[in-house]
Formats: structure tokens, C-alpha cells, sequence
């Protein structure tokens, strides 16, 4: 089996986020056996595009695409003397993301199976609240007993964001610090301990004002920090993990193994969250939870982008013995994916079913290349 075309598809509008809109990139893997695999990363698609056509297809074409490990070390090898941290490494993970799509498919395997086989049943999962329903800032507490009727037991919100701006995260005003604990206290009012409950900072924050916060929500129980701080200064981290009693998760925009080491050797991260569409995709995911695993770290995987990230994340969790939670968005597999692939993959009582087809699982719905904002191209 030959890899005969790499074919990229862009779509300038996917999901909104704390930073706006975000594009996707799929990547599409064709061979000479009529085999294709799917991947996805984000949020920059033309940005990963060029990487896709331009520097990763010439070491792809003509290989056996089942050799998924020799493949993503030529193609870091590819990008690696100018730098590969940010959308090479992306673009990357998307490629690898279909080369095990293809992979499963030619063998007729779901892609847990060739991961090492289930760990579980059912794979559990925590709502990051970019939610279709309620808003967090008004009404936490609906929202919290709303997603419990669903089944699921854990959300995260990120109350404090819309402070930073003021003093660009320098430090955050007493009448600020109270109202953004009011949306804790709402799900605690409201739910009391049986909602498990993260805190997301997107990296806002100085380590003075991180701390004030930390001390303030400790009294509400919280699940994790997520990045309070930019993820550029490890000693940083290592100096608020001294000082608080809550847990830290890190950090989405590592990228491969070697970016997580050192807040994993250094006990830093209690959890890590890895996104497989940006961290180096499966091939690099699976030793970063193997890594954490000797450290006896669990793993949650970061999963806010697009619905092929979905799928994949949703194979690597199921064959994970160190899987805390899976994050997921309700608005997305509820709403937003729908017409864009022919499966969202939504939960079902608060948690997910292993996928069976082989594969990912999932391919892109025939209507979306319709769409304006589409574009196809291939090498």
C-alpha cells in the first residue's frame, strides 16, 4: 500500500472559543488501495495548510502509510531545523491523526484496538461550558443542574477571564475577585459537591494575582487550575504549585513529549491534558500518557476543537489506563457538528461509547464541500 495524494480541506469558520472563531484543517490521505484517512487540526487552517503542502506531503507520497511511527519521525525531521513547535507540529498531527483513521480502516479495526484495546466500557467526561443553553457568568447554577440531568458530574467555566484585561492579568481588584467567585458559589449553591468543578485561565494571569485567586476558590473544592499562567516558564508553575493546595492541570499547548517532561518529572502537573490535534496526534499522545503514567499522573485530553478531534480523542481515552476525564462541549456534538461529519459522537448518560467502525469512526458529511467557506486542495 502507497500514499498517492494528500488532500487538504479548509473551513474558515468552526467553533467559537475564548479567542473568537476558529478554522479547521482536515487532512485527507489517499492511497493506491482506495483507502482514506481523516485528520483534523486547528485553529489556523491556511497556516497548517502551507506546512500540510508544502514541507510534509514530499516525505508522504509514495510511502507505506502504515508505518505511522517512521512516518511522523521523517516528518519532524522535515520541519525540525527552523523550529516545530507551533503549526508545523500541528500540521503534523493532523497527518498522523489520519494515518492511524487509515490504518484501522485498512485493517478493519476501530483505532483503540490498534492502541492496545479498551480499558473501559464507557469513557467519562467533564463539559468545558462554551454552552448553547446557559450562560455561566448569569446562571451557573441552571447550567450545572441541567448538565446533571444529562449524567454528567463534572464541568469547567472560566469566571475570572474577563477581568485580566483591566491591568493585562497584573492583578485583579477585590470587587473583581468577588464576582468572579459568584458563579462557584451558584454551582455549590446549587448542586453542592455532587458537580465536580474545574477553573479554566487560558494563561491570563501573573503569579502574584494567580495566587490571590487560588486562595480565594480553595474553599469551594475545586477539581483543577488550568493554566493560570503563560505556559513559557516552568519555574513559574513549580513556584504556584508550592503554594496551593489545588490541584494544576497542564497544559493543552505543550506540544510532544519533550514539552511535557519537564512539568511531569517535577511533579508540577497533577493531571496533564494533551491535544492530539496539536500535541503531534496519536503517535505523540500515547507517550505523553505512558510518560505520565510512570509518574502515576492521570490524563484528561484536551478536546475543544473540531468533531475529528472528537473521534480521536475518544479512541485514546478509551485505551488509556490513566484516563481521569475526557473534556467534551455539549454545544458542539449537540449542535455544531451536526452537518459537518456523519456522526457527532455525542455522549449518552454523561459519558461516551467507545467508537466500532473502523477507523476513526467518523468521516466529513459530503454536504460540507458545499459550503462557501470550504476549499479543496491536494497534492
Amino acid at each position: 500500500m502507497r500514499i498517492t495524494k494528500i488532500e487538504t480541506i479548509t473551513a474558515a469558520r468552526g467553533v467559537d472559543v475564548h479567542v473568537g472563531n476558529v478554522g479547521w484543517l482536515w487532512v485527507r490521505v489517499h492511497t493506491d488501495a482506495g483507502h482514506v484517512g481523516l485528520g483534523e487540526t486547528y485553529p489556523l487552517p491556511l497556516v497548517e495548510e502551507a506546512v500540510v503542502l508544502s514541507a510534509l506531503a514530499p516525505v508522504l507520497i509514495g510511502r507505506d502509510p502504515r508505518d505511522v511511527e517512521r512516518l511522523w519521525t521523517d516528518m519532524l525531521g522535515a520541519v525540525r531545523h527552523h523550529g516545530w513547535a507551533g503549526a508545523e507540529m500541528r500540521a503534523i498531527s493532523a497527518v498522523d491523526i489520519a494515518l492511524w483513521d487509515l490504518r484501522g480502516k485498512a485493517l478493519g479495526e476501530p483505532v483503540y484496538r490498534l492502541l492496545g484495546g479498551r480499558c473501559r466500557d464507557r469513557i467519562p467526561t467533564y463539559n468545558t461550558c462554551y454552552d448553547h443553553v446557559h450562560d455561566f457568568d448569569v446562571d451557573a447554577g441552571a447550567l450545572a443542574r441541567d448538565l446533571m440531568a444529562s449524567g454528567i458530574r463534572a464541568m469547567k467555566i472560566w469566571p475570572f477571564d474577563r477581568f485580566h484585561g483591566k491591568t493585562l492579568g497584573q492583578r485583579i481588584a477585590r470587587e473583581d475577585l468577588e464576582a468572579g467567585l459568584a458563579p462557584v458559589r451558584k454551582v455549590r449553591e446549587a448542586v453542592g459537591d455532587a458537580m465536580e468543578l474545574a477553573l479554566e485561565f487560558h494563561g491570563f494571569w501573573s503569579l502574584p494575582a494567580a495566587l490571590e485567586i487560588a486562595r480565594a476558590v480553595e474553599p469551594y473544592r475545586i477539581m483543577w487550575l488550568e493554566e493560570m499562567l503563560p505556559q513559557d516558564n516552568v519555574d513559574a508553575y513549580a513556584a504556584l504549585q508550592r503554594e496551593v493546595r489545588t490541584p494544576l492541570v497542564l497544559s493543552e499547548r505543550f506540544m510532544t513529549r519533550f514539552q511535557f517532561r519537564e512539568v511531569i518529572t517535577r511533579g508540577i502537573a497533577r493531571f496533564v491534558n494533551p491535544d492530539l490535534a496539536w500535541c503531534g496526534g496519536l503517535t505523540e499522545a500515547r507517550k505523553i500518557a505512558s510518560l505520565a503514567d510512570t509518574y502515576f499522573l492521570p490524563v484528561a485530553p484536551h478536546n475543544c476543537g473540531g468533531p475529528v478531534l472528537h473521534f480521536a480523542s475518544l479512541h485514546l481515552a478509551a485505551s488509556l489506563p490513566n484516563l481521569f476525564l475526557l473534556e467534551s462541549v455539549r454545544r458542539h456534538y449537540l449542535k455544531e457538528y451536526v452537518g459537518v461529519v456523519t456522526d457527532t459522537g455525542a455522549a449518552r448518560d454523561g459519558a461516551f461509547d467507545p467508537p466500532e467502525r473502523p477507523g476513526l469512526g467518523v468521516e466529513l458529511d459530503p454536504a460540507l464541500l458545499a459550503r462557501p467557506d470550504v476549499r479543496v486542495r491536494s497534492v
